[in-house]
């Protein structure tokens, strides 16, 4: 296993990190946290114990993993993003966790919130400077606070145009790579919303 952790990152005993991942200055990984291969973890990027993250994933400067969050493959969070944890946190009590997934290809942009219990679908898209307070469709470009479907984008990032419709889904069709994909009809109905 050859991971490159600068000499300032701390990685507590029984982390597990892929090979070719990348963790980089005062970045701090705990110890049952797994990390899959060819990843980059920015500078001080904190990810919490228990957190899963797939394998080429980027995670900008500063962002705050914690307990409760999924990352699946191929995947970016921008610098500063956090995601939480907990619906009603004190500083005492117990704490509950509460789930949240991230699906293969999503991108989360630069200071970006992400509030627990959500799923981000495959490929979707969230603004910088969002706040998503609920489920993300797959391939869906969501942005605001709170973050709303504004469009659709291809696994390429480009935006995608409505081709036709097809029984209860519609196609749609990226503008730079041409190509097509479908999403529920009620899904696409939700950028009017």
């Amino acid at each position: 296993m050859i991971v490159n952790a600068h000499e300032t990152a701390t990685v507590d005993e029984g982390a597990i990190i892929g090979s070719g991942t990348n963790i980089w200055h005062y970045s701090h990984v705990r110890g049952t946290a797994v990390i899959g291969k060819n990843c980059n973890i920015g500078h001080c990027v904190y990810i919490d114990q228990n957190v899963k993250i797939g394998n080429a994933v980027k995670i900008g400067n500063k962002a705050s993993i914690f307990q409760g969050v999924e990352i699946g493959n191929g995947c970016f969070i921008g610098p500063h993003v956090a995601f939480t944890n907990d619906k009603r946190p004190r500083s005492a009590g117990k704490w509950e966790i509460v789930r949240t997934t991230v699906m293969d290809g999503a991108s989360i942009g630069a200071n970006s919130t992400i509030l627990c219990g959500v799923t981000l679908g495959s490929d979707c898209m969230v603004g910088s400077g969002s706040v998503v307070t609920r489920d993300v469709p797959q391939n869906a470009l969501v942005y605001g606070n709170p973050a709303k479907v504004r469009g659709f984008v291809c696994s390429c990032g480009n935006d995608a145009e409505k081709s036709s419709n097809k029984g209860r889904n519609v196609a749609m069709k990226c503008v730079k790579c041409g190509k097509v994909f479908e999403i529920p009809e009620d899904v696409y109905l939700l950028c009017g919303d």
